[in-house]
């Protein structure tokens, strides 16, 4: 798989962040905890986590939202 250089990220390190990302989010660590620090691969983190987030949120039972 071709990787940008410049950028350090590839198709496949992006998937890894945003798996990650999203096992965060729905182990409810806060979103500033992102690891990464480019910003492709952060933003590919951060997609995961809200995903994850909102999984959870949706998940949680209905006298724990009200």
């Amino acid at each position: 798989m071709a990787k940008e250089h410049k950028l350090g990220w590839d198709l496949e390190s992006l998937n890894k962040a945003y798996q990650h990302g999203y096992m965060a989010g729905v182990m409810g660590m806060p979103s500033n905890r992102c690891p990464y620090h480019g910003e492709i691969i952060a933003a590919s983190w951060e997609a995961g986590w809200e995903d994850g987030y909102e999984h959870c949120e949706l998940k949680a039972p209905i006298d724990k939202i009200a």
